[in-house]
């Protein structure tokens, strides 16, 4: 396949979208710096209008229409990030948009999307399933289809990116990119390596949704049985034909994270940075966490591709995250059902300086022995060395967890 994707098409994008979206901030971490030896750059596409990179390529796609086809209006299957893209870029150019989303969309980016005035259809359990819905309708209204990764106007907007990466760091070296379809690595990748050939271009994907990594194994792209991962917005069974072709030419390597790792990345990114990235967004900072690729003594750019986070996932999250790092405890034991006990244990608890986040105590759930009572706990602590201290003095104190 000949490859339609040029320097010259998305610099032309780039005065095109100008207008309307963000020039990002590329933001050096002292953090990431120093847990990776590296010298590392956050490109805030999570800062971007919608909360994603996805409006660059909608807007460009969209203002290439004739007015024939703006009469008829737009249509696109999405996870949630492109949707707000194509409903913001129909919004502010007029005309109708219909969004097909699946099923377990998060219902920020659902409402979010009909916020921008779409019309959103929920359909299948994940992109490929809403894609196959689209098409049907497609081919019932004769709206103008916008791919979510594989069209040349797409990438070209996508491809943006690359051009204020280098602008903004001509010094760059290694720039770790997420991919679901491709979209955002093979405009990213044509713009950088047509500036600076020399510089370094990795995919990162979740180990649960790796089409693109499987496509490149295989010669094509080919559908895979499932696209499992917490980073919905990268969650594609097959990567595109167009982005195939264009990631052979472009990208250097694909490595791929696995789902602790992604969460980890996004609690540590807004704990130590201050900053709120989606699943499919800190998928490039958990590759460079995790060492999936030596960026040792390099400039790397790490791209923050969305910040369209659930709230209630985002709290589990945290919640999950605390327990791994022990900051957090999850305690049960049985007591004697006299009084005093449960004023013994609270004060165990005290004098090691932990803090009760919760507690429940029971007496007459049928799975309690006579005479007993459960207490169930969590505990705010300040390390697994704390969190073994007080088990120690609980079982000492005739009070063991179970």
């Amino acid at each position: 396949m000949s490859i339609e994707l040029t320097l010259a098409k998305i610099q032309e994008a780039q005065n095109a979208i100008h207008p309307y979206i963000h020039r990002t901030v590329l933001d050096h971490s002292s953090t990431l710096s120093a847990l990776t030896g590296a010298d590392i750059y956050l490109k805030m596409e999570n800062l971007q209008k919608t909360g994603s990179f996805k409006a660059r390529g909608a807007m460009n796609k969209i203002l290439k229409l004739s007015e024939e086809e703006k009469k008829k209006g737009v249509l696109a299957a999405s996870a949630g990030n492109h949707a707000q893209g194509v409903a913001m870029a129909a919004s502010r150019s007029g005309i109708a948009s219909t969004i097909v989303m699946p099923e377990n969309a998060p219902l920020a980016k659902v409402s979010a999307t009909e916020g921008y005035g779409a019309k959103v259809i929920l359909s299948g359990a994940v992109f490929d399933d809403a894609y196959q819905k689209a098409v049907e309708i497609q081919q019932e209204t004769g709206a103008t289809f916008i791919h979510a990764f594989d069209d040349w106007e797409v990438m070209a907007g996508q491809g943006t990116i690359g051009l204020e990466i280098f602008e903004q760091l001509p010094q760059v070296d290694t720039v770790l990119v997420p991919i679901g379809g491709g979209g955002l690595i093979a405009g990213v990748g044509v713009a950088l390596k047509s500036l600076k050939p020399d510089v370094r271009i990795i995919g990162v994907q979740a180990a649960g949704a790796a089409s693109m990594l499987h496509a490149l194994e295989v010669g094509k792209p080919e559908l895979l049985a499932r696209a499992n991962t917490m980073a919905d917005g990268i969650a594609v069974k097959k990567a595109g034909e167009r982005t195939f072709a264009t990631v052979q030419q472009v990208v250097d390597e694909i490595v791929t994270v696995e789902e602790e790792e992604i969460s980890q990345a996004i609690l540590m990114l807004m704990e130590r940075t201050k900053t709120l990235a989606e699943g499919a967004g800190a998928v490039s900072v958990a590759a460079a966490l995790h060492h999936k690729v030596d960026l040792t003594g390099q400039k790397a750019v790490l791209i923050l591709s969305g910040g369209n986070i659930d709230v209630n996932f985002l709290a589990q999250i945290i919640e999950r995250g605390l327990r791994r790092s022990g900051r957090a405890m999850v305690c049960q034991m049985l007591l004697p059902d006299q009084p005093g006990n449960l004023e013994k244990v609270l004060e165990i608890i005290a004098q090691e300086r932990a803090n009760i986040m919760s507690i429940e105590h029971a007496r007459y759930d049928l799975a309690v022995p006579l005479r007993s009572a459960r207490v169930y706990m969590t505990l705010e602590t300040q390390s697994f060395e704390h969190q073994r201290r007080i088990s120690k003095r609980l079982e000492e104190a005739g009070y063991p967890l179970v």
